[in-house]
């Protein structure tokens, strides 16, 4: 419009009726005048550049979480998703999940499935989730490797409760998996669910279970929606620290995960809890009872 006027000398007001702006909007814009949203936009605007560069992974939602916890900034989803689009903002695109189950051949034992998708828990260790995926990581030669991560993770707060990484897709990396967990929750007595991987299958695995007073569950075939928080980690993880990456070592690979783990328990932010961490989430019913 300035254009216009200063070009052709177009009165100003027909062109800001025709513009829908408003002629004293017009002339504060004309002398640099700023408005008190624009000026916060600004410094929102900062401070979503600087979550971003730190962690491209973290969509328009958990930027405004970001802004919350550690800056105190409140303001809607929508106003920030509006400063992300004006910047080019995007967070990363995340990828199909392939997984890695082996279902048994021939299953030991097959459980119903209890959980039956009730994913909330009313205290930790009521009730957990666990399964094994898959990472790849190639050697000098381009050779391709993989590693396998087992996880448990409690549904009351989502936190990993053990975690453990191997070479090998087989009984012991579950078991061990679940002898830490036992041994970092004493006395815990969760419901325990999963797919039906030959690893929860097997005799000796649900022989664990029972001696630990725990009840166990697996998901019908082909239903991995019935193990859907656990899967929904996966996704995660891998979204955000793995997938647009390649691993040229093991060592690197590994680093990555248990660095990544840590994170999520730690630092993480999950709205479902109120902007907590799974920490924050836990440590708060531990102080409650």
């Amino acid at each position: 419009m300035k254009y216009c006027t200063e070009t052709y000398a177009y009165p100003v007001e027909p062109c800001c009726r025709i513009l829908h702006v408003s002629r004293s909007a017009y002339y504060k814009w004309l002398r640099g005048d700023v408005g008190e949203r624009v000026r916060q936009n600004r410094i929102i605007a900062e401070k979503i550049e600087k979550i971003h560069l730190m962690d491209s992974a973290k969509g328009y939602r958990r930027i405004n979480d970001d802004l919350y916890r550690n800056y105190g900034i409140k303001v809607n989803d929508k106003r920030v998703l509006r400063i992300c689009r004006a910047k080019d903002i995007k967070s990363t695109i995340k990828y199909a999940n392939h997984g890695c189950t082996r279902q048994a051949d021939n299953p030991q034992f097959i459980a119903e499935n209890i959980l039956n998708r009730e994913f909330t828990a009313n205290k930790p260790n009521e009730k957990w989730l666990t399964d094994v995926t898959e990472f790849k990581w190639y050697d000098e030669n381009k050779d391709k490797h993989k590693v396998y991560l087992s996880a448990i993770l409690d549904l009351y707060d989502r936190r990993i409760v053990s975690y453990v990484i191997s070479d090998h897709n087989d009984n012991p990396l579950v078991f061990t998996t679940f002898d830490q967990a036992i041994a970092a929750n004493p006395g815990a007595t969760p419901l325990c669910h999963s797919d039906r991987g030959f690893q929860y299958t097997n005799r000796t695995f649900h022989t664990k279970l029972e001696s630990a007073g725990m009840v166990q569950s697996m998901s019908r075939v082909a239903k991995c929606i019935d193990n859907g928080p656990m899967e929904g980690f996966w996704g995660i993880l891998k979204r955000e620290r793995y997938y647009g990456n390649r691993f040229s070592s093991r060592e690197a690979l590994v680093s990555m995960i248990e660095n990544y783990i840590y994170y999520y328990n730690t630092k993480r932010y999950q709205r479902r809890f109120g902007v907590l961490t799974p920490i924050e989430k836990y440590n708060s019913y531990l102080l409650a009872v």
